[in-house]
Parts: structure tokens; sequence; C-alpha cells
């Protein structure tokens, strides 16, 4: 596994990936933004706030921020995730008509997709030769739903070829980090029984899960040939990344999200 490029524009730090070398993207995190509090740095998450809420100024211009360290000039398209497993094309919607969905793809030029994530893992796609590309959220039940599946479909449908498709999975929790039960783990197998390979023995009763490395077996599976995770723990980096878990654990009334961002010039 190569080790995560980094690099910071404007105080904004862009984690990216050797396998899309030459093609904008990048995972950020929390450095660089003007958001306050608990969810202080670079929180690009929307919520379904009121287009009223005061709140939105510093999430709006942190998304500014973010786009501009990636791609200056792109249009930044998101949908509204709702840890499924359908990918959409992306289209020229409003904030407010987000679609719902957990991934999308596009072979136009100047458009930015991005993915937000808070432990769930983002992976960025590429098709160098048919100029196609694709971002998607894979949380554990998306992933094992099929999200990046769906992704590769929707980027063959504009002309790519899943044998010619690199991915690159960026921060997430990690497995120290991501302690579930045995009902969490019943649900993984039903899917599949070799699915245990991603559960290590964690406190009686518990397992820890490996997220990370079952998303990088399901593209593997999927034919795709080049995969980078970055191996980048949400969770366990509290300078760098928000964590949905950690929150949580700490009962903090919010949690910040960051954003993943792939586009093509």
């Amino acid at each position: 596994m190569a080790d995560p490029g980094l690099r910071q524009d404007d105080g904004v730090e862009v984690n990216t990936a050797a396998v899309l070398s030459g093609i904008p993207h990048g995972f950020l995190g929390r450095r660089g933004g003007v958001s306050g509090g608990v969810v202080a740095g670079l929180d690009t998450g929307l919520r379904g706030m009121d287009p009223d809420d005061p709140a939105l100024e510093a999430i709006r211009e942190n998304r500014r921020r973010a786009a501009e360290a990636v791609l200056p000039g792109a249009r930044l398209v998101g949908v509204y995730q709702v840890h499924g497993a359908d990918c959409v094309v992306a289209g020229d919607w409003t904030e407010a008509e987000r679609p719902h969905a957990d991934a999308l793809v596009t072979d136009r030029g100047g458009v930015l997709l991005g993915i937000l994530t808070a432990d769930c893992a983002p992976v960025l796609f590429a098709d160098r030769e048919a100029g196609v590309i694709g971002a998607a959220h894979a949380g554990w039940k998306g992933a094992v739903a099929g999200v990046t599946d769906s992704t590769i479909s929707a980027m063959e449908k504009l002309g790519a070829r899943r044998d010619r498709i690199v991915a690159a999975i960026g921060p997430c929790i990690a497995q120290a980090s991501y302690e579930v039960d045995t009902g969490f783990r019943d649900k993984v197998l039903a899917d599949a029984p070799g699915n245990a390979q991603f559960f290590a023995a964690g406190q009686p009763g518990h397992f820890q899960f490996d997220l990370e490395g079952y998303v990088a077996i399901r593209l593997e599976r999927a034919g795709i040939g080049r995969i980078e995770p970055l191996s980048l723990d949400t969770y366990g980096d509290e300078a760098r990344f928000y964590s949905f878990r950690r929150a949580t654990h700490r009962r903090e009334p919010d949690y910040g999200r960051q954003i993943s961002l792939i586009g093509l010039p």
C-alpha cells in the first residue's frame, strides 16, 4: 500500500491517493475551516438545515474552501445520503433538490463530486481513459448492500470499464476503533459467511470490525484491479478528522462531517 499524499491549500488539508494521481481529488478532514465549537474546523455537513439557519454560513464557506482546494472553479455536487446502495449520475440540482442516494458518477468536466463521512468509508473511483469518475459513501450498511458495485455499474453505463477503474478508500473508522456486538456481526455474516475474516475478537460478546478491509474486498471481487486504502482512522485521529462514534461516546451535541472530492477539469 502506498503512503497517502498530503498537501495543504490555504490551510485546508488534502489527503490524496497515488492511484488517482493526475486526477483532481482529495480526502479532506477538519483542518482549514471556519466552524467553531464541537465541530470546529472544516465541517461540511448540511444536515438538512433551514436555509435561514445562521450556522449554514460557516458550512457553505467550508464547502467553498474545500472545492477550491481540489478543483478551483468547479461546481460541487452531492447527494442526500441515506446509508443505502443507490448511485445516480450527477445533475444540476440545488442543495434542496439533492436526490436520496449514496454515490454519484459523472463524465462531465467542471463537476466536483462530493461525499460526506464521519466514520463511514469514502471511496473515489476513476477510469482515466474513459474520462469517468465516481464517489461513494460506504458505511457498513451501504457496503453490504453493494453501494460500490452500484457505482461501478453506473460508471460502466457512461463508458468506463471495470478493469481500468482504480479506487481509493479514504479516512474511515479503523478496526481497532470499531467495536461491534454479536448482532452486528450476524447481520454482516448473513450476507456472506466469508465475511468472518473482517471481525477480530474483542471484549466478551463483542468484535472489532474492519470496514476498510471489507470495502477493499468488495472492490477486488468486483474486478477493480488497483485499490488503495489510505488507512487513516477517523476515530483515533481527533486533530485531523471528525468521528460520529467518538462524538457519541462523549455525548457531544453534534459531530462534524468531512468531505471527499473528485472532479474532471
